[in-house]
């Protein structure tokens, strides 16, 4: 099992786990939960290559929904859950991760691996515990909705899945917490983010940073130095470019990652730009209160 340390803005950073899978014999049944996974992502893409209905429709919007879920919340899924037999495993020291990460890029350097870490295991918890029982409480609930038998019940399959979801979320970041506070992290800087790093900050786009020559260490410097004084300044800096993902993810050999990264990406930079156009109109708004104030009024006489 290995741990990315993904810092996708200066302020905020994506945890990714590549779970090392374990042989299953030919004829060896798979576990409840792999099997509903499995059959649920069959179904989803016979769904998807419709090419009109309701089974399109379903997961049209289906996808714009799973879009808008955390990223946060994806990564810690990514992480297995802190099972009792995982505990014990941390415990007595059997289970120990790697956990690789792009010392020039992150804010803090090797200083601030752990307390990146610590922060993404633990900041989603109480969320997480919240809305999964909010999930289990409204479940029934959804059971009346099975009114057309040739349709599926969407409402319940929605909330059993945000609940699946929140569960897997809040105990992923429960086995990180662990992981940590046991020491089994080992941390290691990797020169090979740096330069996707730099690459996706340095060229236009994928086909160009393909075909470029590795970026140097004083290249890396620059940029580096240029990200620092803005963030000094006060400036959210992103330091990945969407089509980066799949750099990063190809150079691992980890292509689910690809996914995790653009998600990443998409929603900060939209975060970012609604709190960018907030501020635009609130000093819009304040601009046309203070031309109001100093227009003088004509016209009125005051009697004494």
């Amino acid at each position: 099992m290995r741990l990315f340390l993904l810092p996708v803005s200066t302020r905020r950073s994506l945890v990714y786990c590549e779970r090392a899978r374990a042989p299953v014999a030919a004829d060896a049944k798979l576990p409840v939960t792999e099997r509903a996974t499995r059959y649920a992502s069959q179904t989803w893409a016979k769904w998807e290559s419709a090419e009109k209905g309701w089974q399109k429709h379903v997961t049209v919007y289906g996808n714009r929904l799973l879009n808008r879920i955390p990223y946060t919340e994806w990564g810690l899924k990514s992480l297995p859950p802190a099972t009792d037999k995982r505990r014990q495993a941390i415990d007595d020291g059997s289970l120990t991760v790697d956990c690789f990460y792009p010392r020039a890029f992150l804010p803090g350097g090797a200083d601030g691996a752990i307390p990146a870490l610590e922060k993404l295991a633990t900041e989603r918890q109480a969320l997480d515990r919240r809305r999964l029982w909010s999930c289990v409480f409204w479940t029934p609930f959804t059971i009346p909705f099975q009114i057309v038998p040739v349709l599926p019940n969407l409402p319940f399959y929605y909330v059993v899945y945000r609940a699946y979801s929140y569960y897997r979320s809040l105990y992923g970041g429960k086995l990180l917490e662990q992981l940590l506070q046991k020491q089994r992290v080992n941390i290691t800087d990797s020169q090979l983010m740096d330069n996707m790093y730099a690459a996706g900050l340095l060229h236009p786009t994928r086909p160009v940073a393909r075909e470029a020559e590795t970026p140097t260490a004083d290249e890396t410097t620059k940029l580096v130095k240029d990200i620092e004084r803005r963030s000094n300044a006060g400036e959210e800096v992103m330091l990945l470019r969407r089509w980066n993902g799949k750099l990063i993810a190809e150079a691992f050999g980890l292509p689910e990652m690809e996914v995790e990264i653009e998600r990443a990406v998409d929603q900060i930079e939209a975060d970012l730009r609604a709190k960018a156009e907030g501020k635009a109109r609130e000093g819009q708004e304040a601009a046309e209160k203070g031309t109001v104030a100093k227009t003088p009024m004509h016209g009125h006489k005051i009697d004494k």
